[in-house]
């Protein structure tokens, strides 16, 4: 503004704000962020909600047929010709995008599952938005995938956060998840993380690592993506990486009385009934 003000420039003869970025990187410049270590805010249950996630764990944890994993979405990826991502280019010179700002072509809702007692770690990629629908197809796409190593397993503990389209008063997240365990056969328990505790998540810690991995990466296809996260390593181990390409629909739910048939399928807990609850499958 003081070049504009003082010197006469006009605006469109300066640079603008992603190259001055770029030439601070080649200069050695770096942004840093700000570490998250203490949440905003604390609900009164939220003492009993973790001790009851610990226990859960510990017990399945212990139970040979009893597997865990720890499921979550992170935010949306813009997918184009952009340098939205050139805070940390590992090599000197950043790869070249676009000069200006644009909206991005596609933006990807990476979703994960990761069995922490494996390590083993699955990412699937959506197109479309972050829904019940999507969570629960890549669940079953994760499971049959994997049905074969856990031929063993009769249960399945969930750890997941309680956000809108997994939280337990989600109808639509329900009648999907009773489906999953009748098409299974597994008896489900979710166990969720008080609210604004999600970074005690496990899977949590993954994105972390992915974010490390592509930045000063150009993403600028879906494939490449897809290409990049297939590369990261979690101790030492590759994700599983999928790509769903479904539309899905917003806002999907069922009415209060198919809710009440789907309530009378699940048991939830006396103390926590919002944060542990049980679906026994059909058979099993």
């Amino acid at each position: 503004q003081a070049l504009i003000d003082e010197k006469g420039y006009i605006d469109d003869e300066l640079p603008c704000e992603n190259t001055i970025r770029n030439i601070c990187y080649r200069l050695g410049y770096q942004l840093k962020r700000i570490q998250k270590t203490k949440p905003l805010k604390k609900i009164p249950e939220t003492n009993a909600i973790f001790e009851n996630v610990n226990k859960v764990n510990h017990q399945s944890d212990e139970d040979p047929e009893t597997l865990r994993i720890s499921i979550d979405a992170k935010a949306k990826v813009n997918i184009g010709e952009f340098s939205e991502r050139m805070e940390n280019p590992r090599v000197g010179e950043p790869e070249e995008a676009l000069d200006h700002d644009m909206n991005p072509d596609i933006k990807m809702v990476p979703f994960g599952i990761f069995e922490p007692t494996t390590d083993h770690l699955s990412i699937v990629f959506s197109t479309s938005m972050e829904t019940s629908d999507f969570v629960v197809d890549c669940l079953e796409l994760w499971w049959e995938e994997n049905k074969e190593r856990h031929a063993d397993i009769r249960k399945l503990v969930i750890n997941l956060d309680n956000g809108p389209h997994v939280s337990s008063r989600r109808t639509q997240f329900i009648k999907r998840m009773i489906e999953f365990a009748d098409n299974t056969g597994l008896k489900i328990q979710l166990a969720y993380y008080p609210p604004y505790h999600s970074k005690y998540n496990p899977v949590e810690r993954c994105w972390g690592v992915l974010e490390m991995h592509w930045n000063g990466t150009l993403l600028s296809s879906v494939n490449k993506a897809i290409k990049w996260a297939e590369t990261m390593t979690w101790n030492s181990v590759h994700p599983a990486v999928h790509l769903i390409d479904k539309v899905y629909q917003n806002g999907v739910k069922l009415t209060k009385e198919a809710m009440k048939i789907c309530e009378e399928r699940i048991e939830r807990s006396g103390n926590l009934p919002k944060w542990d609850v049980t679906i026994e499958p059909a058979f099993g």
